[in-house]
């Protein structure tokens, strides 16, 4: 019975070792198939090129400024340019003499515009860099109308300057007038200009004086004192009776006063001693 029972047992096999932790085997092996579908998914060329494309842009800032400062010279030279009558293109060359031996990268083109539309006959500057090492500077200066107040200038945009040397604008109508309102005597000035040249008269002047009252010079030296009211009226008057009955007799007129209601008073230039004006 006992042979039996040792023979029976020889030929059941026992069960093989289990190792510690044999329970997780499944489960670990499905993680990293998982995983490793993950990572095969993952479009590692648009990944790269996307990091490489973020790192360049990162160093661009970096790699232009060394490349800047490996190219950077002094400014050796500038160029002034443009049509000037008021400006002395020495004193501009002088004046840019500033700049002279500084970066010309790191130069703020904008202080140097700044600087040279300070100067009273300069409208705008233009700088610009030309490589290697200079500078070109375009000035437009300002265009000048009329002679404001005797000693200074209103340009064409109706800018009031004052130039050390207005008089090189040569022959131009002398306006006069308080400051504030310069505008109001630019346009009155223009519409006067126009009407006379139809009639083939010149303008030389006008003066708006602080209580209102308008005085026209024509080119021929004749004075029209227009007043303060009915400025227009009178002085589509003063053409009418000029037209009629002053022409043939202009130079021997002084001074046309057109503040009457029906007719205008001429003072002729032999009408001294007495003072007294004719009316017409």
């Amino acid at each position: 019975m006992l042979e039996n029972l040792l023979i029976r047992s020889r030929a059941v096999p026992s069960d093989p070792p289990r190792r510690r932790g044999a329970t997780t085997l499944g489960p670990e092996r499905n993680r990293f198939g998982l995983l490793k579908a993950v990572l095969a998914a993952v479009p590692w060329l648009q990944v790269g090129m996307g990091a490489a494309i973020v790192l360049l842009a990162a160093m661009m800032p970096w790699g232009t400024g060394q490349v800047l400062n490996a190219m950077d010279r002094q400014i050796m030279a500038i160029d002034v340019k443009g049509t000037l009558v008021g400006e002395s293109r020495t004193d501009l060359e002088r004046k840019a003499g500033d700049w002279i031996g500084k970066s010309f990268f790191a130069t703020d083109l904008s202080d140097i515009k700044t600087e040279l539309e300070l100067r009273p006959w300069v409208e705008s500057a233009a700088v610009r860099r030309v490589w290697p090492d200079r500078l070109e500077i375009e000035i437009r200066e300002k265009k000048p109308l009329a002679y404001w107040n005797g000693d200074r200038l209103v340009s064409r945009a109706g800018e009031l300057f004052s130039p050390g040397n207005p008089e090189v604008a040569g022959r131009l109508p002398r306006l006069a007038g308080p400051d504030e309102r310069v505008k109001d005597v630019i346009r009155m000035a223009r519409t006067m200009s126009e009407t006379l040249g139809g009639h083939g008269l010149g303008f030389a002047g006008l003066t708006l004086e602080q209580r209102g009252a308008w005085t026209l010079t024509l080119a021929n030296g004749i004075e029209v004192v227009l007043g303060r009211d009915q400025v227009e009226e009178r002085f589509a008057r003063f053409i009418t009776v000029y037209e009629n009955r002053l022409i043939s007799r202009e130079d021997e007129v002084s001074q046309v006063d057109a503040r009457y209601t029906n007719g205008v008073a001429v003072k002729w230039k032999s009408d001294v001693v007495s003072g007294s004006g004719k009316k017409s």
